[in-house]
């Protein structure tokens, strides 16, 4: 398999980093291709913040728009919010028939919990912006802060990390239509606490430059339901406000699932109806 070198106007204009730079990226798009035309089924594993819940969203559009065989995956464990649950592989994703399990944000120190999942035939992909990264771990890790990478910029955020991913994939199939989430990206990386410079403010202001043209009908029902007409750093931060609510609440994790529907939904009715009920969540 061949990737081609690609590049599209946002490399030119605004100096996006080329993905395929970062270590392990070949490696991984190669065990992705894989997965989707054998129809092996893959399931995204992801933590209950914003910024994973747009990663999770991000891949998953992606991965449907190819027709792979996938579903996600947010753990109630709150506790282990950046590693992979013993809990979650024993009792759910081993049950899936999970060929390949692709992390967003979590799991470059879960040594263990790849080992076992290893052993119950379960491939992993760890996406990942922690710097706690354990070197023996038996999966692909996509993470710039991984002190081997040559990656430029070392502050990606979790949605960020999946969307330079997604990235090389389109770059494989030659496909444009990746760069049309770069608002979720935007959301994301505004959500984590990232520090918004270099390539991370550069995603930022491409999404907020696109986001009010988003084919997104989830972003689409929040901007309609919390009266937001017009996009700056001001608003966009009001918009990652609004997805999911910042208190402690047990609820969390059920509005995380929640908001990952409404970022991934075909149905504008039900978009609607989800930001409406985020909403109420966000003001009690």
């Amino acid at each position: 398999m061949e990737i081609i070198q690609g590049s599209s106007q946002y490399f030119k204009e605004y100096k996006l980093n080329n993905p395929l730079l970062i270590n392990g990226m070949k490696d991984a798009i190669f065990k992705i291709v894989d997965a989707v035309n054998n129809r092996e089924k893959i399931v995204v594993y992801g933590c209950g913040d914003v910024d994973s819940i747009c990663g999770i969203s991000i891949l998953l559009l992606l991965l449907k728009y190819l027709n792979a065989d996938v579903e996600y995956f947010i753990p109630d464990d709150t506790d282990n919010k950046i590693g992979i649950s013993k809990k979650a592989l024993n009792n759910y994703i081993k049950y899936l028939g999970a060929d390949l399990l692709i992390t967003v944000g979590c799991g470059s120190n879960s040594k263990d919990e790849i080992r076992l999942a290893r052993q119950m035939g379960i491939n992993v992909i760890v996406t990942d912006n922690h710097e706690e990264i354990n070197s023996e771990i038996e999966a692909i890790v996509i993470n710039s802060k991984n002190k081997e990478c040559e990656y430029p910029f070392k502050y990606l955020s979790s949605s960020g990390t999946v969307f330079k991913l997604c990235e090389a994939i389109s770059m494989y199939y030659t496909m444009k239509k990746v760069y049309k989430y770069i608002d979720l990206v935007m959301i994301g990386t505004l959500a984590s606490k990232e520090p918004i410079k270099d390539e991370n403010k550069a995603l930022i202001d491409i999404g907020i430059e696109n986001v009010l043209n988003t084919n997104n009908y989830g972003i689409k029902a929040l901007l309609k339901i919390n009266n937001i007409s017009k996009m700056n750093m001001e608003t966009a931060a009001k918009l990652v406000n609004v997805v999911i609510p910042l208190n402690d609440s047990p609820r969390n994790m059920d509005n995380a699932r929640i908001a990952v529907e409404l970022f991934t939904t075909r149905d504008s009715y039900r978009a609607i109806q989800i930001a409406k009920y985020l909403k109420k969540e966000c003001l009690k």
